[in-house]
């Protein structure tokens, strides 16, 4: 329920108003002066006062300035004397929602009461999805413990709140959009656009075109002016992934537009102006391929002013099994499936993979194996040949041949993966009793 405080020190009005306030459904509290209602307001939340111009402690406006200082989300309307649209037009600029004339505009005093909680709801909610939003892409949300990324966390932490141009370097799939986010959720450009963008997706003129927009008529097929990130994202960031990718001569367009701000449109003449904070991505070696002409000297000193190496899954093998347990209650929830964890063999099978995709493959992965599991637990049988290969090969002696039993498990597990995971067709297609499969599985923990 809506809470309404009413300031004025005309007792039989205020009750007046009262009535008819709390006749629509709000909580209304009463206060005679200024001191009054704010041990009102430090009792409870209030949503929105109405404020008379004239109180015997202290001017309306004032007040509704203090007001406005200490509870900035609290909506006040002004009630003024008859004709005094000056008073009104100051309590508009002291941050006043609206103002009404006293005595002859009660029946406005409803719908204007309504419009305010509406705006104080409508910002109650954006702030929530804000936090919502910062939560999500906060760095303590960045899956993993590992030094490695707790190095490269830190690093990015630091370099947030500034307006610094970072290259994140790694591996595909190392979570380079995951930290440009972070960064920029965590930075003072907070509540303005994040733009990400693959520069390897599109063609040189098309990504012209994404970065700084044309005019009507500039090019085949361009039948109306259209905006650029670099417009889109004004005091915002941008996330360049694929950077290395980038034709040469658009290189040189990127460069002036990080060093001056300033652009052109495809096909127009007027120079145009952007604030925004870079944040860029590759798995090049960029110093490779400026050695080799691919990729700018100046651009690349210009965006590596702080760079990032995100460590491939590969050297964090500890942090492996936290996301494949975040995944796992990720896809149970989405495929429908009561999977409850995973078996050790299965965890072990994971930790022994070279994940040459890195987190992406792992998410992959282990969304098929949550479509193809039949039982509470995640087992060996469920993974992709390669991996399930991966975990029997023996390490101590890459020549030493397997023994029987070792090619027996080896083939069971390449059938059931043949089969989906399917025991019947499996134990067909292996020429045994499904009892005796059932058997052979408990023998090889499968």
């Amino acid at each position: 329920m809506k809470k309404v405080l009413i300031i004025d020190d005309e007792e039989k009005l205020r009750k007046l108003l009262a009535r008819l306030i709390g006749y629509e459904g709000y909580e209304v509290l009463e206060a005679a002066g200024g001191a009054a209602a704010f041990r009102k307001m430090e009792q409870k939340d209030i949503d929105v006062v109405l404020c008379d111009v004239k109180l015997p402690d202290i001017n309306g406006l004032d007040l509704s300035l203090k007001i406005k200082e200490q509870y900035p989300e609290v909506e006040i309307i002004m009630l003024t004397a008859y004709g005094n649209i000056p008073d009104g037009v100051q309590a508009i600029k002291n941050g006043a929602f609206d103002y009404i004339t006293k005595g002859d505009d009660n029946n406005k005093i409803i719908p204007l009461i309504r419009r305010a909680a509406e705006k104080i709801e409508l910002a109650r909610r954006v702030k929530s999805l804000e936090k919502q939003l910062g939560d999500r892409y906060s760095f303590d949300n960045i899956i993993g413990d590992s030094p490695p990324l707790a190095e490269a966390r830190n690093l990015a932490a630091r370099v947030a709140a500034g307006d610094t141009t970072v290259l994140l370097t790694g591996e595909t799939g190392t979570g380079k959009e995951v930290f440009a986010n972070a960064i920029h959720m965590a930075s003072n450009r907070r509540y303005k656009n994040f733009i990400a963008i693959n520069c390897a997706a599109f063609s040189h003129e098309l990504l012209e075109s994404e970065f700084f927009g044309h005019t009507a008529g500039a090019f085949s097929g361009a039948t109306r002016d259209r905006k650029g990130i670099f417009e889109e994202a004004n005091n915002g960031t941008i996330f360049l992934d694929e950077i290395g990718e980038m034709a040469t001569d658009l290189q040189a367009k990127l460069l002036r537009v990080i060093e001056t701000g300033e652009y052109y449109k495809v096909g127009d003449s007027k120079v145009k102006k952007s604030n925004v904070r870079i944040i860029a991505a590759t798995n090049l070696d960029l110093r490779k391929e400026v050695a080799e002409g691919r990729f700018r000297e100046d651009l690349f000193y210009r965006i590596s002013v702080f760079q990032i190496n995100l460590p491939p899954l590969r050297e964090r093998r500890d942090d492996i099994e936290v996301f494949a347990r975040y995944f796992l209650d990720m896809f149970s929830i989405k495929t429908k499936r009561n999977i409850t964890g995973m078996s050790s063999s299965f965890i072990t099978a994971l930790k022994q993979y070279e994940w040459t995709g890195n987190i992406r493959e792992l998410r992959n992965v282990i969304e098929r194996c949550c479509i193809l599991a039949n039982g509470p637990l995640l087992t060996p049988d469920l993974l992709p040949l390669e991996i399930q290969q991966k975990q029997y090969k023996p390490e101590s002696d890459p020549h030493q041949s397997l023994n029987l039993s070792e090619f027996e498990k080896m083939h069971i597990i390449k059938v059931l993966n043949h089969t989906g995971g399917n025991k019947t067709k499996t134990a067909e297609l292996l020429g045994v009793a499904l009892t005796t499969l059932y058997r052979k599985m408990a023998e090889y923990n499968l």
